[in-house]
């Protein structure tokens, strides 16, 4: 009896070709997933990095703002000591001078002044706490960037590991992104 004759040659060309072109789609998702991480950090950075300079910005404004309040504390601060030598000039002024205008003018600068160091020191404030978050933000921005590179050389040297580390950074700079946020 004869044996049958299988044309395993062809079937194993047919099996070679299947396992090579899986392994290209296997390539080509993991490629689509690179790709796609990819311009997703690159939105987070840009949504951080536009969050961070509006609080840069709005840091700058309250300084000046603050600056300009305690310019105005420094002028009250003039006029009293301008109405307190007056008065004391007045009162040494043989006649009926009187220094109780002058007086009642001190007063109210010592008033006004007051509540023109408080909202200068509250500017300040407001200043510091925009500097903070525009800080936080920027180190977001840096964990996003650096997120794209490392992500980039994976697909360059295609290596998954590196591509998982560019994965971390982009949690890492969302919990920055976060405290950015919430602060």
């Amino acid at each position: 009896m004869e044996e049958m004759e299988v044309p395993t040659e062809h079937l194993q060309e047919k099996i070679h070709e299947e396992a090579e072109e899986k392994l290209r789609e296997e390539k080509d998702k993991w490629t689509l997933y690179v790709a796609l991480s990819t311009a997703f950090m690159a939105v987070l950075a840009a949504i951080a990095g536009l969050l961070s300079g509006h609080h840069v910005n709005e840091a700058l404004i309250e300084q000046i703002k603050s600056s300009d309040q305690w310019n105005y504390y420094q002028s009250k601060s003039i006029k009293s000591e301008i109405a307190s030598s007056t008065a004391i000039i007045l009162q040494n002024l043989p006649g009926k001078a009187s220094a109780d205008g002058n007086k009642e003018a001190m007063e109210r600068y010592e008033k006004e002044k007051e509540a023109i160091k408080t909202k200068a020191e509250d500017y300040e404030k407001n200043s510091e706490k925009h500097l903070g978050i525009h800080v936080t933000l920027s180190k977001a921005v840096t964990i996003f960037q650096i997120a794209i590179a490392v992500s980039a050389i994976a697909i360059l040297t295609k290596r998954k590991p590196l591509w998982y580390g560019g994965l971390v950074l982009t949690i890492v700079g969302i919990a920055f992104l976060a405290l950015g946020l919430v602060g």
